[in-house]
């Protein structure tokens, strides 16, 4: 069979898996957040943290709930790193360093998971399993409890009130996350990923050393990582370690996990909002662009140019040959059209354009299908953007699920997509500019531009995967890389539940003959263009700068 072949039928083959879970899930996180029952796990829950979960919050004290317990979470995971030392299960490693502390425990409270440190060398048991993998599910949980806000903002009328924050996040975690992460350790302990509590042992004599391993609760926290889009590897080499992803099967069942949730959102929206046919046009814009850019990234890998590559079937410098070029591109992609950030290949080593398409993708705000939860209200803000501009062409007032898209809205809807860019252009500017973090690139000209620029981009856009030939561990990019996943992950919350407010404090307006159809074709095709343009436009100069100057040397 040949390399080609082999990497169109596994993208069939994971179509198809996400199809068949698309209607049973999708229905299931409908009910789960509607339900007026509490299950008495989360009654305890409930009483411990001190929380009502039947009272209603305005967008306000939804977003106060959001920050309060988020910072709590950083606060939490930084002690717990800078007390490792004196933790059990430490494996005999020190506290971690003040500014790699913050650096991470930012990383992981906004579900982007950056390492700038080797997981099997500094983490131990307690902060592994305690710090970082319980975070990867309650970040997670907050995802999709900002989209589900969002979703009834677009289904409520006359009320301000989008639910309690805490019951969405106790039944995110307790109802959704955990059933499905414990059937997938469960698969993935079955195909060779490790799961134990061993300490660090030698594996054999090498010229000049030996080689040392350290064992791990390994597909408990690698089933959440993927499932939660967050994306930290358990050991330096992510994915691509046998240890977390050991053959082509559990590549391609990692990817179905990256993907489920994001897409299973598309059919909660559809039934919470009354309308599964809206809920299956915003899944075909997502579809289209994660198909184009699949696409687009085996032609450019596959592309022969040159013996090496023609001998080696295609640009596999930095990939694993039990993926290939097909598993890995669809991995790539996959994970930087999510907040994922798992890797299991080198995307530093893909051909100039495929490293282009990795960047562009979380350029587009990773909303193809996207994160878990932030996937979906990112290409709910960008469908009140496609739905303004409509209405600027038809000269109409814009209207979107039956609710007017007026001054207010497209003001937060506005706001909502400056900031990330915002953010990455000024810090890799600032970085290009100052003569420190330059020490860290290991490569000149664009290829070296590329790779503080795709730190940035990962960072603001919590994804979390790197370029690699960055030395990330320093003072400056610990520091300005955590503010960026901060404010790349919460500022843009604070529109989305301003602008839920602001839809579900209005009167529907009934649809008449000159109404855009939000469910038709057109419209899904009229989004995408918003998408790419819109990010082409903010972009490109950069990519101008990098990536695309490489590839067309």
């Amino acid at each position: 069979m040949s390399p080609v072949l082999a990497g169109v039928l596994q993208l069939l083959a994971l179509m198809a898996a996400l199809a068949l879970a698309h209607v049973p899930l999708g229905t299931y996180l409908a009910r789960v957040y509607s339900s007026p029952k509490h299950l008495r796990i989360e009654k305890w829950i409930y009483k411990g943290i001190g929380a009502d979960p039947d009272t209603e919050m305005r967008w306000p004290a939804y977003l106060r709930g959001v920050l309060a317990f988020s910072v709590a979470g950083v606060l939490f995971l930084y002690l717990l790193q800078r007390l490792q030392g004196v933790l059990p299960g430490s494996l005999g490693f020190a506290a971690i360093d003040p500014d790699q502390a913050f650096n991470t425990a930012a990383s992981f409270v906004a579900n982007t998971n950056w390492q700038s440190y080797y997981g099997e060398q500094a983490m131990g048991h307690v902060v592994q399993t305690a710090g970082l993998a319980v975070q990867n599910f309650v970040s997670a949980a907050v995802g999709i409890a900002v989209a589900v806000a969002l979703v009834r903002g677009f289904a409520r009328s006359r009320t301000g009130e989008l639910g309690n924050f805490w019951a969405d996040l106790v039944r995110g975690v307790v109802r959704v996350l955990v059933p499905i992460a414990v059937v997938g350790a469960v698969i993935l302990v079955a195909c060779g990923v490790i799961q134990n509590f061993s300490g660090i042992h030698e594996v054999g004599q090498f010229t000049g050393g030996s080689q040392q391993w350290n064992g791990g609760a390994v597909a408990s926290q690698e089933v959440i990582k993927e499932l939660g889009t967050n994306g930290g590897g358990y050991f330096n080499a992510n994915s691509a370690h046998p240890f977390e992803n050991p053959t082509p099967f559990t590549n391609l069942f990692e990817i179905f996990l990256i993907l489920l949730i994001p897409v299973a959102l598309t059919r909660t929206f559809g039934l919470m909002t009354g309308s599964v046919r809206q809920g299956y046009a915003i899944l075909a814009t997502m579809a289209t662009i994660w198909v184009g850019f699949v696409a687009l990234m085996m032609w450019t890998e596959f592309a022969h140019h040159g013996p090496a590559l023609q001998a080696a079937g295609g640009a596999m410098e930095g990939k694993e040959v039990r993926f290939g070029i097909g598993g890995s591109s669809i991995f790539a992609v996959s994970t930087t059209l999510t907040s994922t950030g798992a890797v299991d290949s080198f995307h530093s080593s893909y051909t100039g354009l495929g490293g282009g398409i990795t960047m562009l993708g979380m350029m587009l705000g990773e909303i193809a299908p996207g994160g878990v939860g932030s996937g979906l209200y990112g290409m709910l803000v960008m469908a009140v953007i496609a739905v303004f501009i409509a209405g600027l062409m038809v000269g109409r007032t814009p209207e979107y699920l039956g609710k007017k898209i007026g001054t207010r809205e497209i003001k937060f809807a506005a706001c909502y997509i400056l900031i990330t860019p915002a953010l990455v252009l000024v810090f890799t500017a600032a970085a290009m500019a100052l003569p420190t973090p330059g020490d860290s690139m290991t490569n000149s000209g664009a290829h070296g531009f590329s790779e503080n620029l795709y730190a940035y981009t990962s960072a603001a856009n919590n994804n979390g995967s790197a370029f690699a030939g960055l030395n990330a561990d320093t003072q400056w990019f610990n520091t300005t890389l955590g503010l960026a996943m901060l404010l790349g992950r919460f500022l843009p919350m604070v529109f989305v539940l301003a602008l839920a407010g602001s839809l579900a404090g209005q009167q529907p307006v009934p649809a008449t003959q000159g109404t855009l159809r939000t469910e038709k074709p057109l419209f899904s095709g009229l989004l995408v263009g918003a998408v790419l343009i819109i990010t082409g436009l903010t972009y490109f100069p950069a990519l101008a700068l990098g990536p695309l100057a490489e590839g067309l040397a």
